[in-house]
């Protein structure tokens, strides 16, 4: 019998040029660029759709009277509510730094809460 013989197995070492590394690493991010673009797309459209956004827009003007704080405006425009929220509102609208308000300073009441003739 004769041997039959089979050349040797010659392994190729995968090289890569720059343009194909580029190539490859810009089909790794694709998937993390889309995430992170739809994640962009509605976490707008979530802060845009508040529900009290609008109240906002709406309100009334109140003055403050000679030794009046902000609670007690807030017990007299909205008697049914709870004046820590109402006073919480009304700094908030009025970009106040705290609850302390001065006489014939002018507020913006939400007009959720305005009851007051």
């Amino acid at each position: 019998m004769t041997a039959i013989s089979i050349p040797p197995h010659h392994r190729t070492r995968l090289r890569m040029t720059v343009r194909g590394r580029r190539v490859l690493a810009a089909a790794a991010a694709l998937p993390a660029a889309a995430c992170v673009a739809v994640a962009v797309i509605s976490g707008g459209s979530a802060l845009a759709s508040r529900d009290d956004a609008g109240d906002a827009a709406s309100f009334s003007t109140v003055v403050v009277s000679a030794g009046e704080s902000l609670w007690a405006i807030a017990e007299r425009v909205a008697p049914e509510s709870d004046p820590r929220d109402v006073v919480d509102d009304i700094a908030r609208l009025n970009a106040l730094d705290g609850v302390v308000v001065s006489a014939g300073q002018e507020l913006a009441i939400p007009a959720r809460y305005d009851t007051a003739p």
